[in-house]
């Protein structure tokens, strides 16, 4: 389809159906395979966006990759030369002029890739992570056009390359600009993807194209922001002499006008109509303007959590002489972002700042939302990000063993409220940095994601890499790595040089973790807590060979309340995915606790550690059934505990747990498993990442601590109460508490000592309660034992449940009381109360065998004579039928 930007712009999109094959590595001709004339039809068909394994899957051709072990059936497909084509008509203007040109743009090419078009070779690619431009002006022709690519196995491209003594997964990875986490991770399978990943379009441009436009916030009051816009032009040989001029428009979220006025060219002075002044010399060939904005009361963009995240939309059109040769649109969001690395007392710190006001990041660490990550549809996306915010969270940290991230995320973190924490794509390994081609490719990938993400409002932090300063240290010093830190003038030189020039008042940090007396230390920068989980020995100094302590003690997630981190970016621990992912995709009577299926859903490298900490918490499993329950408690109690620790501590600015999501339907440390069903972690960080906590610090015998932290922009009075029961519904006391004044962070409200507040009854068959009075939301409500679960005297507890009305209503998405902007989408579904009696029932879990369910609440308890409505829906708002909840819904309770 042919479409009119402005003028003599038109853009031809490619995306859609094109034709796959494989070939033996160089056994067909490559002029054959590009030659225009082709009989391709007995190719197979695929989709663009897409990749070669979705291709296979979709037509029969491998059996579904994740099902089981099918992944190891498909690794033929990474040893093969694959071959894309894609006829088109292009019925545009085509006038042979030498000011035109054509330009044909790959958004993603995976991995190794020769272009041609017409039977011409156009220029090759070799980095999965940026986006390739073609000047096609040559070799298009009027009418029918032909778009052939080819992508090379890997492994010619490494074979020979030098092996470092470090890289995770896998040796080969370092000297190729791919997703690193293809190659499996501890989370996911060995997937090695190839393919046209992103979008592909023809793009025809006269005289002169907008190459970039960057609109920055350089400084806010109450009465107005100061904003710098500026743009960068390519012109073309044979451009007529005449001036260039950009016409830009500012307009607010309900469409009026607030900007608008021409720049000239070279940064001329802003006026209100196109210049007429002395044409520009026609030799040149790049062209800049640039426009000071004064912008009288601002409507500034803020986390979901903290007001609206408001964006303008700014129209640059670029005209010679009279005429528009070409036009960009895009959002813009006027705020200010900023790390404060030293608090007002001069002690380190690690906090962001947004529009002049502390944030405390809640969060989580994002990896790609599947192995076949061009497959991935928008949807998906769309999906996460909501249930993110919807949870509380305000920060995603894109982790750097994926790609830089397709532009719907950034587009739904800038519409949420939701902040990016962006990292490089490096992680674990070493890198050739002493290689010119390599790190000449490098400098590529850093220009192109800078320009393409830097007028992004939800864009936090630049980070250079993850965990490679931190483990680079532990290797060498455990006698792991012998050899210099190659990579080191990535992070440390290259990524500062383009930042520089290019985005130079954005924060940026060198590594995560990065900072201290070893690069983990909690007293600087920000830290990762592998204590829990992993066993890390900590505290550590740079040079000391690392520790495991692989023991109850030593894994358990009691450990992170000796954790006083400034910034905790990565702290968590498994648990298994939902009954309906981990059924949909093992063969029938496989899912056994202990079962081979079940260990190949786990890619960690020691599965102990999981039966360690269940074994100090909940108990060992015996059966399936145990296992999922056991290790979503486990996974649910031990992130409350962590966060709020964090939360408590007045130090801390910000706490993201490894990890949101999945790439595969496996166990993992997700929160939300990959068929888009939240565990129940999730939905207690509905609670320990509202903006208005209260939470109980307690220890068994000793006294029971409430406190409150307000995370908002202006303080607040508070009083809350503390209700002790027993398992059988008897009331033992009521304690309230508020606030010395209005708090805003965190603030002990009092404290009971233990015996007091149980009164005569036994602490294994109590449970405790905390409720706001007074400055919070009246429904917030918090449950707590005051034992691990193992040792907790629980009687059977009866469970019933009813379906209630059909509901046809605007559910929130992103929901917070302080956002006037959350979207809303459509919910068809029903509501379905439980009620408990006989006892305090332990965990109620509501099931459906479907994927993409939303439950208002699950995985709650309640106490004998309790009841709790939930609304169940679909995430895309698409009907849940009435009769398939009635038939299809479980609903069952740890202690029945």
């Amino acid at each position: 389809m042919d479409t009119n930007d402005s003028g003599a712009a038109i853009t031809t999109e490619l995306n859609g159906s094109w034709r796959i094959k494989d070939f033996a590595p160089g056994a067909a001709p490559s002029q054959e395979n590009a030659a225009p004339g082709l009989d391709d039809r007995y190719w197979m068909t695929g989709r663009v966006p897409g990749d070669v394994h979705s291709a296979l899957t979709e037509r029969r051709v491998i059996d579904p990759p994740y099902f089981g072990h099918n992944d190891l059936k498909s690794r033929w497909v990474e040893d093969r030369e694959w071959w894309y084509r894609r006829g088109f008509e292009y019925s545009g203007k085509l006038t042979k002029d030498k000011a035109e040109r054509f330009e044909l743009t790959f958004d993603g090419l995976d991995t190794f890739a020769t272009i041609f078009v017409n039977g011409h070779e156009i220029g090759r690619s070799s980095n999965m992570l940026m986006a390739h431009t073609f000047d096609v002006t040559r070799v298009i022709r009027p009418g029918w056009n032909m778009v052939a690519v080819r992508f090379d196995p890997l492994l010619p491209h490494h074979k020979d390359k030098e092996r470092f003594d470090w890289s995770s997964y896998t040796k080969e990875r370092p000297w190729l600009r791919k997703a690193a986490m293809n190659f499996g991770w501890d989370w996911g399978p060995r997937l090695v993807t190839v393919g046209i990943w992103g979008g592909v379009r023809l793009k025809r441009h006269i005289q002169a194209k907008i190459e970039s436009v960057f609109v920055e916030t350089l400084s806010i009051t109450e009465q107005e922001a100061e904003l710098n816009i500026s743009a960068e032009i390519q012109t073309y040989r044979g451009m007529s002499d005449v001036p260039l001029t950009l016409k830009m428009k500012l307009a607010d979220a309900e469409g009026k006008i607030v900007y608008e006025a021409a720049a000239k060219e070279e940064g001329a002075s802003v006026s209100a109509s196109a210049s007429s002044e002395t044409a520009r010399p026609a030799n040149r060939r790049k062209a800049s303007f640039a426009a000071a904005v004064v912008l009288p009361d601002p409507k500034l963009w803020w986390t979901h959590d903290l007001g609206d995240p408001h964006r303008y939309t700014l129209t640059a059109e670029l005209h010679a002489g009279d005429a528009p040769i070409d036009t960009v649109t895009q959002a813009v969001g006027v705020r200010m972002i900023e790390l404060r690395t030293e608090d007002e007392e001069g002690r380190a710190a690690f906090r962001f700042f947004l529009n002049d006001q502390p944030v405390y990041a809640r969060g989580a660490n994002w990896i790609p939302a599947d192995n076949m990550i061009g497959a991935i549809p928008d949807s998906r996306y769309r999906e996460l990000i909501a249930l993110s915010a919807e949870s509380g969270m305000n920060m995603l940290r894109i982790w750097g063993g994926g790609i830089y991230e397709k532009e719907v995320f950034y587009e739904e973190c800038d519409r949420q409220g939701v902040l990016v924490w962006q990292d490089f794509a490096f992680a674990n390994a070493l890198f050739p940095d002493f290689n010119q081609d390599f790190m000449n490719n490098v400098r590529a990938e850093v220009q192109y994601n800078v320009k393409r993400l830097r007028g992004r409002p939800s864009l936090a932090l630049w980070c250079g890499n993850n965990e490679i300063d931190w483990l680079y240290d532990m290797k060498t010093a455990g006698g792991d790595i012998k050899s210099d830190f190659y990579g080191e003038l990535i992070y440390h030189e290259l990524i500062p040089e383009v930042l520089e020039l290019l985005d130079p008042n954005r924060p940026y940090w060198p590594s995560s973790p990065f900072g201290g007396n070893d690069a983990n230390d909690p007293e600087v920068g920000d830290r990762h807590n592998w204590q829990v989980w992993h066993g890390s020995v900590y505290p550590r100094k740079f040079g000391e060979a690392p520790i495991l302590d692989y023991s109850i003690q030593g894994v358990t997630f009691k450990n992170y309340k000796q954790d006083m981190a400034l910034f905790s970016s990565e702290f968590g621990m498994h648990a298994s995915a939902n009954r309906y992912t981990l059924e949909k995709n093992m063969p029938p009577g496989e899912l056994v606790w202990g079962g081979e299926e079940m260990a190949y859903r786990n890619k960690d490298t020691n599965h102990l550690k999981g039966i360690l900490l269940m074994e100090g918490y909940t108990g060992i499993p015996r059966d399936i059934e145990e296992y999922m329950n056991f290790s979503m408690l486990t996974q649910a109690e031990g992130l409350r505990y962590g966060v709020e620790h964090y939360r408590r501590n007045p130090r801390s600015g910000g706490s993201l747990i490894w990890q949101l999501n999945d790439s595969w339907p496996g166990t993992s440390w997700a929160m939300i498993d990959y068929e888009l069903l939240p565990k129940a972690s999730y939905y207690y960080a509905k609670k320990f990442y509202h903006p208005l906590l209260l939470s109980l610090e307690h220890e068994p015998g000793e006294p029971l601590k409430v406190w409150a932290v307000n995370d908002g922009l202006e303080p607040i009075e508070a009083e809350a109460a503390l209700e002790v029961w027993s398992f059988d519904g008897e009331k033992i006391g009521e304690y309230r508490f508020c606030s010395e004044s209005a708090l805003r962070g965190p603030e002990l409200l009092g404290e009971i000592g233990e015996a007091e507040a149980l009164n005569g009854t036994d602490a294994a068959e109590a449970v405790v309660r905390l409720r706001w009075i007074s400055g919070g939301e009246a429904e917030f409500e918090q449950t707590y034992m005051l034992r691990d679960h193992r040792e907790l005297k629980l009687r059977a507890a009866a469970l019933a449940w009813s379906l209630n009305e059909s509901i046809d209503a605007a559910r929130t998405i992103g929901r917070n009381a302080a956002s006037a902007s959350a979207s809303e989408e459509r919910a068809t579904g029903c509501t379905v109360t439980v009620s408990a009696a006989g006892s305090l029932a332990r965990m109620v879990k509501l099931e459906l065998p479907r994927g993409r369910v939303h439950f208002s609440d699950n995985y709650f308890d309640l106490l004998p004579g309790e009841s709790r409505t939930v609304e169940l829906s679909m995430l895309d708002g698409s009907e849940l039928p009435e009769d398939f909840v009635r038939t299809e819904l479980r609903v069952s309770v740890l202690n029945a």
